[in-house]
């Protein structure tokens, strides 16, 4: 069984519906592919947004909901179905999903790719249950939340390092919490950091758990060297022990840089024809919903160029 479309976007957090209500202003047949029940990405954990331009304080789920409800009011077309595979078949693009037992394709003139990047989890206890209530993997997203409070960063490369440097601008004190007894991030990030009074690195520690009852109260830390665990009393934890691009159903379809993000500028146009990639998963400098959401446009307009030279041959 094979369906046609205009335009396949594959993900529905902010780029992918971004680029939903964008397409069907184009007046292109959209169908966005979707494996979780809900739509909106990464914010659907966060608590609260704050630096999203007109919505000040919106809860994360609320946003979401309200993204989708637009490309939904606009007529575009959902599926709840993961997407096992695409191919190219010259000018159609194929994708194959397969929904419960049920395998089928559906074939589109263009396939935006925005299935985003998930962070990489400390697996302790206590951090599913407090992420957004204290357990965060974005501080220039929820930073200001700990405004004169005591906030600890779980990492040693440049995102830690960039992140406990952020904080310390903003919080009273930052504990810059990692495994090992030196750090792996740029040097000139570090001599920032050491200059930074109100950051303690606490070196040869894991987190073992994030406790707390309704936010985040303190974190039980393993001191490596010292063999013995410590209670840290912290406001909040910010976790920045790596982030990963969703792209495990691309298979060789599109360029990918050393971090496994696909390899497309501003336009959104990876080097595979008819194949675009908005959000997260894209190589870009900053990772935010803001920017998102100007992908999901650019990668449309990138669309439709595409589509005119297609027709003018």
């Amino acid at each position: 069984m094979s369906d046609k479309y205009d335009l396949v976007i594959i993900g529905s957090g902010p780029a992918g519906l971004s680029a939903a209500v964008y397409g069907k202003r184009a007046g292109f047949d959209v169908l966005v592919m979707e494996k979780n029940p809900m739509s909106g990405g990464q914010i659907l954990n966060t608590n609260e947004v704050d630096n999203y331009l007109g919505m000040p304080g919106i809860n994360g789920f609320e946003m979401g909901m309200k993204f989708r409800h637009h490309a939904e009011e606009m007529g575009v077309v959902f599926d709840h179905a993961a997407v096992e595979g695409i191919s190219d078949a010259g000018g159609q693009k194929v994708i194959a999903i397969k929904d419960g037992d049920v395998e089928k394709t559906y074939e589109a003139g263009a396939v935006i790719i925005a299935t985003g990047a998930s962070h990489a989890l400390l697996q302790v206890p206590g951090e599913e249950a407090l992420t957004g209530h204290g357990v965060s993997y974005c501080a220039t997203c929820d930073g200001a939340f700990f405004r004169n409070k005591t906030a600890a960063v779980v990492g040693g490369g440049d995102v830690a390092v960039e992140d406990a440097i952020f904080l310390s601008r903003i919080c009273e004190k930052v504990c810059l919490i990692h495994r090992r007894d030196s750090l792996r991030a740029a040097k000139s990030l570090q001599d920032t950091l050491f200059q930074c009074r109100n950051v303690e690195i606490l070196w040869d520690s894991v987190v073992e758990e994030i406790c707390g009852q309704e936010k985040v109260e303190f974190l039980k830390l393993r001191r490596l060297k010292e063999e013995r665990t410590v209670e840290l009393p912290v406001d909040g934890v910010f976790i920045a022990v790596g982030i990963r691009p969703n792209t495990e159903m691309l298979q060789n379809i599109v360029t990918y840089d050393e971090g496994g993000y696909i390899i497309a500028g501003e336009d959104c146009v990876t080097q595979t024809p008819g194949i675009f990639a908005a959000g997260d998963v894209r190589t870009k400098q900053l990772r935010q919903i803001v920017t998102a959401v100007a992908d999901g446009a650019n990668a449309v307009v990138s669309v439709e160029k595409y589509f005119r030279e297609r027709e003018n041959g």
